[in-house]
């Protein structure tokens, strides 16, 4: 991504080269070809000169190719002057601008001005070693040699000029990119170069139409072998089911921009994508369909990636890696949240089957710093986080290094995960939404100006909140559609049965006020008491709102999932009414101080809407 700085040099580097290639056409070239049989070779050589520019040879790998224009240019070089040589590409020039009107003038400018340069240091240099315009002669061979040489040092060293400075790499390393590859090209250059002077020389125009016909069919017959080196290379490179780069080309092209980023210094992170109970859709609809979703997912993948060019592989089975060059760990954790969004939203035949009826995925992210040595170690990191990110309940995403370590709270954590773990059995939402809900408590609280003590409350309140819906019969649970008004008073006392159940054990106490009173509302029209404002306990107001969020924001069978643009601005609508408005907005600044997804910046950018909106239940 360009910044102002290489952007202002590359105005300074464009606007020096134009200024260089003027002066010197103006005072060696010319704009006419001064008598009848001139203007009809120049013609002739013009046209040649546009055909074999747009007539390329192609040589793999792909965007590498070989034009028969410098080869003209040359041989005009040889067989007439410099000044006839640049009258032909002043209207080459002119004519392939007009119809080439895609490409912005400057660049066609660019590209004059360039050869203007190579050809008046190519023709000098053919003439200080000796050579002699008119005549193609065994003897002039250095001559020939010298001015190819120079015309090639002259473009590699202006075009490599250019990437340094735009700061995409260093001189040296743009050099090397160059040299590699092209010398065989140019010396193809310069043999074509002295044939086409010789037929010149002998028969002008039979000579040219010879030399064209010849490269023509030349063209035609490299592009074939290209398509077949190409069809070639794609099956040993893409993974057949899916499309997507395989897990072996992959590598390669980590290793590769692990080695351009360490040399310009700039930003890589790595997402690893494992679609959640995809062992259980495989048994559910068959592996014909299993295999149907992978392609499905994959397009999904490569649509939302390819806006911002990053490149997308299938690593093996249901696992995918996304790689994002120029993205810190923060813009890669909200695009993969958000893409993780999309994808629950987003319909596949037989997902009802899954734990949330809907297509999910979880991701590790890690992005590259200086103690990273290989790609191994990199791939290896991604996959740790997105190891975890399971661990928490699926559907989730979670950066390597942000994990949640022991905390000092005795048996009561390790009696509580048990307790939770029951909910795998009955309702693998509830499980899930608990372990995010406390991750939100964990990061949340540490921005509050909260004790010890109760971050810790808080955090085993999180986790255990919805215990009560053990108790709750499982045809509701996982109903889906709206509940009934008996079905949604069944719900509600969950929050009572959650308290019985935590009272049961005396040093559970400090945590029954957020599991009962979780649901209360700061206007008093909550659940189960009615309570109102600071009557609430003040970390039950807090879980509320993570609670809240979170349920907006994930997918469950009674309610669609909302963006998260539009859950802030939901709790912003609510916040005095079913939210404590000190922390709506204290949550809201911590969420996005921690994402710089378009999402959140949109949010950021727009104003609190006046307009009601619809109060979630949870």
């Amino acid at each position: 991504m360009k910044n102002k700085y290489s952007i202002k040099n590359e105005h300074i580097y464009f606007t020096l080269i134009h200024i260089i290639g003027v002066i010197l056409f103006v005072k060696l070239g010319d704009i006419s070809f001064h008598s009848l049989d001139k203007w009809v070779l120049g013609y002739v050589i013009i046209g040649a000169t546009l055909l074999l520019n747009h007539f390329k040879i192609q040589l793999p790998p792909e965007g590498n190719s070989l034009s028969m224009d410098s080869a003209v240019y040359l041989a005009c070089i040889f067989v007439f002057n410099l000044e006839i040589t640049l009258t032909v590409l002043l209207y080459s020039s002119l004519i392939y601008f007009c119809y080439q009107r895609s490409t912005p003038w400057w660049a066609h400018f660019f590209n004059f001005s360039l050869y203007t340069i190579m050809m008046t240091g190519a023709y000098y240099t053919y003439i200080y070693l000796g050579g002699v315009t008119g005549e193609i002669e065994p003897s002039n061979l250095l001559s020939y040699a010298g001015a190819l040489t120079v015309y090639f040092i002259i473009n590699v060293l202006l075009i490599s000029t250019y990437f340094f400075v735009l700061g995409r790499t260093s001189l040296l390393d743009a050099l090397k990119g160059f040299l590699k590859g092209t010398i065989e090209s140019y010396i193809s250059t310069l043999l074509l170069s002295i044939i086409l002077g010789f037929m010149l020389q002998a028969e002008p125009f039979f000579g040219l139409f010879l030399f064209l016909v010849i490269s023509i069919l030349l063209s035609f017959t490299f592009k074939q072998h290209f398509n077949l080196y190409q069809e070639v290379s794609n099956k040993a490179n893409i993974d057949h089911l899916t499309g997507l780069k395989n897990h072996g080309y992959f590598k390669e092209l980590l290793s590769e921009t692990l080695d351009e980023v360490k040399r310009n210094k700039t930003s890589l992170s790595l997402a690893m994508i494992d679609i959640d109970d995809f062992k259980k859709y495989n048994d559910g609809n068959g592996h014909l369909q299993g295999d149907h979703l992978l392609t499905f997912f994959g397009s999904l993948l490569e649509k939302e990636c390819s806006p911002k060019d990053y490149i997308v592989a299938r690593y093996g089975g249901e696992e995918f890696v996304i790689l994002m060059p120029d993205t810190t760990v923060s813009e890669a954790s909200s695009f993969i949240d958000c893409l993780r969004k999309k994808v629950n939203d987003t319909y596949f035949e037989g997902v009802e089957l899954l734990p949330y009826g809907c297509l999910s995925f979880s991701a590790g992210i890690m992005e590259w710093n200086s103690e990273i040595h290989t790609a191994s170690e990199f791939l290896s990191h991604a996959d740790q986080a997105m190891y975890y990110a399971k661990a928490q309940g699926k559907n989730n995403t979670h950066i390597y290094g942000n994990e949640i370590g022991t905390i000092d709270i005795d048996q009561p954590m390790e009696e509580m995960e048990q307790q939770l773990k029951l909910f795998l059995a009955r309702d693998i939402y509830t499980y899930r939404h608990s372990k995010r809900v406390f991750r939100y408590a964990v990061e949340f609280g540490k921005q509050l100006d909260l004790n010890d003590y109760e971050k810790k409350v808080l955090m085993l309140g999180a986790l255990i909140h919805d215990i009560g819906k053990l108790e709750v019969p499982r045809d509701i649970i996982n109903k889906k559609g709206k509940l009934t008004s008996d079905e949604w008073e069944m719900v509600k006392k969950h929050v009572t049965w959650g308290r019985d159940i935590v009272a049961a054990s005396k040093k559970y106490e400090d945590i029954l006020p957020l599991v009962e009173l979780h649901h209360e509302r700061y206007d008093g029209k909550g659940y189960p008491y009615g309570l109102i404002g600071e009557e609430i306990p003040k970390l039950a107001r807090i879980l509320c709102v993570v609670d809240s969020f979170d349920a907006m924001t994930t997918e469950r069978p009674y309610q669609k999932t909302k963006s998260y643009y539009e859950a802030m601005e939901e709790l912003q609508a609510c916040a005095g009414t079913q939210f404590d408005p000190f922390y709506v907005e204290a949550f809201i600044d911590y969420f996005t101080g921690k994402n710089e997804s378009d999402d959140i910046r949109e949010y950021q950018d727009s104003k609190s809407s006046s307009s009601s909106i619809n109060e979630t239940k949870v």
